[in-house]
């Protein structure tokens, strides 16, 4: 009897042993991630797409290429996706073309107030920064704020006083000054019917030649920044930086700072980053609904469009765009203006930039 209750147990043993090598061998091998991409934009508008002319969309063209080029080193090293949405937004933030850092709008009491936000989509976390005045890249600040407190937002001189306690790099306020963008001012003023306030202290003289803006120069209305990435890990993440609204009462804070507003990336979903009118993009949540409904299985191209030419629009002065980049696939855009600056590469791909 012993011998027959071990022979059974040496028969179910090796029953079991088959089934668990069959099972092994036909296991599917783990999926590869997806090839690593990143998109970038430089802002929507409608009148500058009426009156481009080619040397200005040359250098649009160049300036998006640059900035692309900068992201996509970063995933060909196969560093992070939260590497890589930084530094594509640093090199717009240093080009005085675009509404961020150098090139940012004045508000109303002729002072440059910075925003900026970035969110990883491995945890969703992240953090913003808003109406910031000295700090070079706003978009290490909104970093700095998300690795090394507890806060998600921050603002104002406090939002200065971290900036320096963390050693961001400082700048005068004459640095974030640009002439291209005092006419705008200027312009948004008059035709607002305020006073034009001094040129701010430390700027240049103002050239001889008439207020207006030159031929070639144009108001570049959205010109907020802002990247998504995914890494060669599979990993999502999104960063938008602006200079904020020309003529803005100060203290006014628009999507590009808030999470889930003009920011959003979560691994289950997709990486959004916007460019428009802040305050709608604020009320409908709209970087979250994009980033809901690409984890509901939507195809992040239907999500972007749901948003920006349904939702969006629905709200009457709803302007604007995205660029969205899901778990796996090409980068995509949508945006209801008449144009929008953007630019875009995937693993093995050529780099794509288009001016309008």
């Amino acid at each position: 009897m012993f011998a027959t209750e071990c022979w059974r147990r040496w028969i179910v043993c090796v029953i079991v042993g088959i089934t668990g090598a069959c099972a092994f061998a036909q296991a599917p091998a783990p999926k590869a991630p997806a090839p690593w991409a990143i998109e970038i934009h430089g802002g929507a508008g409608e009148a500058e797409w009426l009156s481009m002319d080619q040397a200005t969309a040359d250098a649009y063209r160049a300036s998006l290429a640059r900035a692309l080029a900068a992201g996509s080193a970063v995933l060909e090293k196969h560093g992070t996706a939260m590497d890589a949405v930084q530094a594509a937004v640093e090199v717009l933030e240093d080009d005085p073309l675009f509404n961020a850092g150098r090139g940012s709008a004045f508000a109303a009491d002729a002072t440059n107030e910075m925003d900026a936000s970035i969110m990883n989509g491995i945890d969703t976390t992240g953090a913003g920064v808003a109406g910031v005045h000295f700090t070079r890249h706003p978009i290490q600040l909104a970093r700095a704020v998300m690795e090394h407190t507890q806060y998600v937002l921050m603002a104002g001189p406090g939002a200065d006083a971290f900036s320096k306690q963390q050693g961001l790099e400082q700048e005068p306020t004459s640095y974030f000054f640009t002439e291209m963008r005092w006419k705008e001012f200027e312009e948004v003023m008059r035709k607002s019917n305020r006073p034009v306030p001094a040129r701010p202290a430390g700027a240049p003289p103002p050239p001889a030649q008439s207020s207006k803006l030159a031929p070639g120069i144009f108001s570049h209305l959205f010109g907020t920044v802002g990247a998504v990435a995914r890494d060669s890990s599979g990993h999502l993440a999104a960063a938008t930086s602006t200079g904020g609204m020309q003529g803005k009462l100060p203290g006014r804070i628009g999507d590009s700072p808030i999470l889930g507003a003009g920011t959003y990336a979560d691994d289950k979903g997709c990486a959004v980053s916007g460019t428009g009118v802040g305050e709608y993009f604020i009320r409908l949540s709209l970087a979250h609904q994009v980033g809901e409904l690409c984890r509901k299985g939507e195809a992040p191209q239907h999500a972007a469009d749901q948003l920006i030419h349904t939702d969006l629009p629905a709200l009457p002065g709803g302007e604007g765009g995205v660029i969205v980049l899901g778990r796996t696939g090409m980068p995509v855009w949508s945006n209801n203006t008449l144009g929008m600056f953007h630019a875009r590469q995937i693993q093995g791909g050529q780099p794509e930039v288009w001016v309008k």
